[in-house]
This record gives C-alpha cells, structure tokens and sequence, in this order.
C-alpha cells in the first residue's frame, strides 16, 4: 500500500493530500529513510512523523483499503512520540 494512502485510511493524517505534502517536504520517514508519498509500506515497517515540533513513531500492523474512525487505530502501535520545545 502507498504510504499517502495508509497515512490517511490509518488517521495519521486527516488527508491524503496533506499525507502528500508531509512527504514532499521530507517529514515523513519509513523505517528511518526519507520516503515519498509513492513509497510501498508493509506490515512491520516503523513510520516516523514530523508535525511541526511533534515527532510520532508508529510500527505498521495491518493494511486495509478502507477502515472506520473506530477501528483505524488497530492499524498501527504508537512506539514513541515526542515534542521538541521551540522557545
């Protein structure tokens, strides 16, 4: 699956264009390696997320096509997230 597509059907990231443009601007890594939006995720990879001064870490634990708001969370395991104070 995409990971433009798996960010945003996993609730990650609330649009796939966003998705898209986190990955252009080179905040989105897989399994420690800048990734763009095309980039292929499997099950077991480890997703890391720059949001601004929010880093999230998630491990990748099931694709799916579609999923409800309910049931997204069960795609993936946080496995960190930090925040780096900018004052």
């Amino acid at each position: 699956m995409r990971l433009d597509k798996f960010l945003k059907v996993s609730r990650l990231v609330k649009r796939r264009t966003l998705a898209k443009d986190l990955c252009d601007q080179g905040r989105v890594e897989v399994n420690n390696k800048t990734a763009k939006a095309g980039t292929v995720v499997s099950v077991g990879d480890l997703l890391t997320i720059q949001y601004g001064n929010r880093r999230v870490s998630a491990r990748v634990e099931s694709l799916k096509d579609t999923t409800r708001k309910e049931e997204a969370d069960m795609m993936y395991t946080l496995e960190e997230t930090s925040h780096s104070d900018a004052r």
